[in-house]
């Protein structure tokens, strides 16, 4: 199986992907072991400021370590050169807030999944065109359930991933999976890096309203 394939298949069974950036190496290294044992086994760390190289590459040494089973990717990725640096330290996959084609080639080349961020048909097209198997629809909070049911005939057997503003809320996770999207990003109302109690239960918690909301929708 291509890397590419095992991680948009782990993504697809979770059915969410935790994500966030904090400065600090040790906390960062405790919250993602903290979601490992909770169960996720796909997570995004997000390039939000000069310290991600650093906290990035202490993650891929306690996933080797401790951790086979996760999955570890990075977000925030608008450049080759960002692109190339996170990858050369091992990154799973690439997130990006917008549709950069030539890191979607990069990506492909090394054969790892490239997760591109549109808000818009056209953006959406173009993401098609320049293969990604799964885009993200960003800000999840301002485009909403409706947008995805407006536009999925449009792109019938896309993935779609909704990442900014979705809600720990059943009614909210239902919306997202009738809608018809296949998995949820979870950040700030999953994860706060500066108050980490409680994370393992909101974790287990997240899991299953996803698998809950999922199986409603279906039904």
């Amino acid at each position: 199986m291509s890397k590419r394939k095992e991680v948009l298949d782990a993504i697809l069974k979770q059915g969410m992907l935790p994500l966030f950036f904090h400065t600090d190496v040790q906390e960062s290294i405790d919250i993602v072991k903290t979601l490992y044992a909770s169960g996720i086994r796909v997570f995004e760390f997000t390039n939000r400021g000069e310290e991600a190289k650093k906290v990035f590459k202490a993650l891929i040494n306690a996933r080797n370590e401790e951790m086979p089973e996760l999955q570890l990717g990075i977000g925030t990725i608008k450049t080759n050169s960002e692109a190339e640096k996170f990858i050369s330290l091992g990154a799973d996959f690439i997130v990006a807030p917008i549709i950069t084609p030539s890191v979607g080639d990069l990506a492909h080349s090394h054969d790892i999944l490239w997760i591109p961020g549109c808000m818009t048909p056209t953006e959406i097209a173009l993401a098609q065109q320049n293969n990604a198997a799964l885009i993200k629809l960003f800000p999840a909070n301002v485009l909403g359930p409706g947008f995805v049911s407006a536009v999925k005939e449009l792109f019938k057997g896309q993935l779609f991933i909704p990442t900014g503003g979705v809600d720990l809320e059943i009614e909210n996770l239902k919306s997202w999976f009738k809608a018809g999207v296949c998995a949820v990003g979870m950040g700030s109302k999953l994860i706060n890096p500066k108050n980490v109690d409680g994370l393992a239960e909101r974790t287990q918690q997240a899991l299953q309203l996803v698998a809950q909301a999922r199986a409603e929708s279906e039904g």
